[in-house]
């Protein structure tokens, strides 16, 4: 099991988007006043979806919308 690691370079407002996020997928985490968000990751599938919150949340919106993009053609492709 990993302990408690941090997302350090994270602004706190972006920080506490992620933890009630990771919250709402029962994944525990620790968030203080001027503290690094503390996320417990004990399996590939949590650090897969903290990864990934992370990620929608601090990602610029271009790299967001870019990836959606290519998720749909990928779907379109292959139903065809």
């Amino acid at each position: 099991m990993i302990k408690l690691g941090s997302l350090a370079s994270i602004d706190a407002a972006d920080r506490w988007s992620i933890y009630r996020r990771l919250q709402q997928l029962s994944i525990p985490c620790k968030c203080r006043f001027y503290q690094p968000l503390k996320v417990k990751v004990d399996s590939a599938m949590t650090a897969i979806q903290v990864w990934s919150v992370a990620r929608q949340v601090t990602a610029p919106r271009q790299n967001q919308i870019d990836w959606l993009q290519r998720c749909w053609d990928i779907e379109y492709s292959q139903s065809q």
